[in-house]
């Protein structure tokens, strides 16, 4: 720096002396008496620039401060020159000097600020990191669109993410072209030969609103090669699809391959009765009840009060919500129980909801046929207190979260669920709150759920337990679910029974295979699948209609929600079983089946007995 401060003085000079003799060039006695005093000039700015902390000073952070420290120290050099000039008779002119000053501060700084809008430059920044950073593997990208140019810079300012070697794209008119100069060399049935003939270690989807078949199809093109598979994604918070910064590449799950066509939602209804109410979610900290605060804090609702017993995965949800949303955004968390009639008044009295969704349930099949009375407890009479609460402190809207188990039950948690869709037909007769259930069946990736169980036990090399080769059920994501809710607690009549559309049911057995597959095994080859029997009260299938409410189901609005025909009950019989009820769970034994028994037809306990607690 020393060296270069030192030529850039020299040019100074020459330029201050152009300027103050009108560019004279001749060997005069201006000339010589200015240049032949040049080194005891360079002498003192070096010094001055040395006392000065010149040199001392990060150039690539500096700010106004600096440069007016560099403007000082110059003009104190400056006027050193003056003296010596004056005390010992160097006869350069004192024009010529100040010129120096401000020719000298104005090139010092600019070399200052070159170099550091050089170290900030992005590409200063990418030749050092290319030179610094491990290559990645060679990459396919299949998706020449926005999302597969933002993967492609995403490469290009960051090597260990992959070398993008091809495109692949199902549009004919974009075959052969070349994006920053990578080429679409195929479509997306020429992955197989293309990953073959371009040596492809790593194959990224990069179509985020890809959903259903078309998805399934593409992953199971993908896994035709022995490539690593990933995809584009965009995150949940991210509202505009084009937004790129939201959009991130995760590894393929087995939700990819069930993928279906994404969820319309008719947003104005649902804004109608969440944007700026309260809204209460009991139950709130387990896989749908947090889903369903993910999604109700997208409306903008007044207040959402998360109400839960298990305050971890209650305060991880706090959390989450306060860094998507904002550390201010309108969150509470309660910890309680729903079977606490109190506790639910007073988080009635201080929360004042108008809207509640009641997830707050025992769901666990073979659990709840050991442990009759505490489901009958949390379920039913913990349903009952929310409802008895709701109506007493005025909210508007109550929608329960009900399941498919609930259709002709063979287990006690599916026989409990049908009783609280009785308790909301009941209420929505009796109070002034509007009452609505939604049916579905399983969801993906929940708490104790068949998936994150076979992916256990892959992991721990097997074997995968299935319990009939013949087992079937209904799959949704935990996303659908959760707007699927939402949007019937906009379009359902008080006491409906929405039954939400999942699709074509799946084989277990099917599943099973696929995600042993999906882990790079052989089913029975390599990785062993037992078949163990069905559990206490576990079907064959599931069914989310009963004959009769099959014949007169009605179609909504959504081409996703149908409507269950409210099924006549007498309210004077039915407060009596539920008297009985409640005296059956006093005791964990074959007594809450029966009384179940009395109240739900169609509930074929297995074991009319029941068992009694260890």
């Amino acid at each position: 720096m020393l060296l270069i401060d030192a030529m850039l003085l020299c040019i100074a000079l020459y330029f201050a002396y152009l300027l103050r003799f009108d560019g004279e060039t001749g060997q005069t006695a201006n000339y010589y008496s200015t240049f032949s005093h040049t080194f005891h000039f360079l002498g003192i700015y070096l010094v001055a620039f040395a006392i000065g902390g010149v040199y001392d000073i990060l150039w690539r952070y500096a700010g106004g401060s600096e440069v007016m420290r560099l403007a000082l120290i110059s003009g104190a050099a400056c006027a050193v020159c003056v003296v010596l000039d004056t005390l010992l008779v160097w006869n350069v002119s004192r024009g010529l000097l100040v010129m120096h000053a401000l020719l000298s501060v104005a090139l010092v700084g600019a070399s200052r600020l070159v170099w550091r809008m050089l170290k900030n430059s992005a590409w200063l920044q990418n030749r050092l990191r290319h030179r610094e950073t491990p290559v990645g593997p060679r990459l396919m990208i299949v998706g020449a669109g926005n999302a597969g140019v933002y993967l492609l810079n995403m490469c290009k300012n960051d090597p260990s993410l992959g070398q993008p070697i091809l495109f692949v794209d199902s549009s004919q008119r974009k075959q052969k072209l070349r994006i920053h100069g990578v080429a679409v060399r195929g479509r997306p049935e020429d992955i197989p030969k293309l990953a073959a003939k371009y040596d492809i270690q790593e194959i990224v989807i990069a179509v985020p609103n890809l959903r259903g078949s078309a998805l399934n199809a593409l992953v199971e093109t993908c896994k035709e090669t022995p490539c690593r598979v990933r995809i584009l994604i965009q995150m949940q918070n991210s509202d505009d699809a084009q937004d790129k910064p939201g959009m991130f590449v995760r590894e393929l799950n087995i939700s990819d391959f069930l993928s279906r066509d994404e969820v319309t939602l008719d947003t104005q209804g649902i804004s109608e009765y969440i944007t700026g109410k309260s809204v209460l979610v009991t139950g709130g900290g387990g896989s749908i009840g947090s889903e369903l605060c993910r999604q109700i804090m997208r409306f903008s609702p007044r207040l959402l009060t998360v109400f839960d017993f298990y305050e971890n995965c209650a305060y991880e949800l706090e959390c989450e919500l306060k860094q998507r949303f904002g550390r201010d955004c309108p969150v509470r968390v309660l910890i309680g129980s729903v079977r606490d009639r109190q506790r639910l008044d007073e988080v009635m009295d201080d929360c004042k909801p108008q809207v509640l969704f009641h997830a707050a349930a025992h769901k666990h099949v073979p659990l709840m046929e050991d442990s009759p009375a505490e489901a009958v407890k949390n379920n039913v009479f913990g349903t009952r207190n929310a409802l008895e609460s709701a109506s007493a402190h005025g909210v508007d809207r109550f929608v329960l979260l009900s399941t498919d188990k609930a259709v002709n039950p063979t287990n006690i948690m599916g026989a409990t669920k049908r009783v609280t869709e009785m308790l909301v037909q009941y209420y929505a007769g009796k109070s002034e709150m509007k009452c609505m259930a939604v049916r579905f069946g399983n969801v993906l990736g929940s708490h104790g759920s068949v998936i994150p169980l076979f992916e256990r036990q892959i992991r721990e090399g097997g074997p995968v337990t299935v319990t009939h080769p013949d087992i079937i059920r209904y799959f949704m994501t935990i996303p659908e679910a959760a707007q699927l809710v939402l949007q019937a607690g906009s379009i359902a009549r008080s006491g409906s029974i929405c039954v939400l559309d999942m699709g074509e049911p799946v084989r277990i057995d099917d599943l099973a295979r696929q995600l042993i597959r999906f882990y790079g095994y052989e089913p029975n080859v390599n990785m062993d699948i037992v078949y163990t029997g069905l559990r206490p009260g576990e079907k064959l299938y599931e069914e989310l209609l009963t004959d009769r409410e099959r014949d007169r189901m009605e179609r909504t609005a959504h081409e996703k929600i149908m409507i269950a025909p409210v099924a006549e009950q007498d309210d004077a019989v039915f407060q009596r079983q539920l008297a009985a009820l409640l005296t059956a769970a006093e005791r964990n034994d074959g007594g809450v089946s029966a009384a179940l028994a009395a109240m739900v037809p169609g509930f074929l306990a297995e074991n009319e007995a029941g068992t009694e607690s260890a």
